[in-house]
């Protein structure tokens, strides 16, 4: 799979961890940044992977900062990305089985790295269930005026 990551400087070590584990089991990885813990702003990330997403270039995200939160708020402000901040493993099951979610947000300060990859793992290994699902997503195409 390929999978577009992004970080700011509060979450660059944590993307790092992420990126290893990718590579590691195969997936093919579009780093958009930063690459180093000099200070910068998540929005610049964040937009890059979301755009990725969106257009098809990578077929899921992972964007890291402090708190995973000012990452997932930007990400979703554009077409295709259905980003989750993911306390726990469950969370991200259920959002890609019910949300069809495509990036995850993780907060470095946050989350231990452990139970971050193991989240990761979880997002990566469950699909979309779709079905009564898919309409619930397609309503949130259709409002954002994504969808006509």
């Amino acid at each position: 799979m390929r999978i577009a990551v992004g970080s700011d400087h509060a979450g660059f070590h944590l993307k790092e961890a992420v990126k290893a584990y990718l590579q590691k089991n195969g997936h093919e990885v579009l780093d958009m940044g930063t690459h180093g813990t000099d200070s910068t702003d998540y929005p610049l990330y964040a937009a890059q992977v979301a755009r990725a997403v969106g257009e098809g270039q990578a077929e899921r995200g992972v964007l890291v900062c402090g708190s995973g939160l000012g990452m997932c708020m930007t990400a979703n402000r554009f077409h295709g990305a259905r980003a989750i901040v993911a306390p726990t493993a469950e969370h991200a099951r259920l959002g890609r089985l019910h949300n069809d979610a495509n990036i995850l947000c993780l907060g470095e300060r946050l989350t231990p790295e452990d139970q971050a990859l193991e989240m990761l793992k979880v997002f990566l290994a469950t699909d979309f269930e779709g079905g009564r699902h898919q309409r619930r997503v397609d309503e949130i195409e259709r409002l954002s005026g994504d969808q006509e």
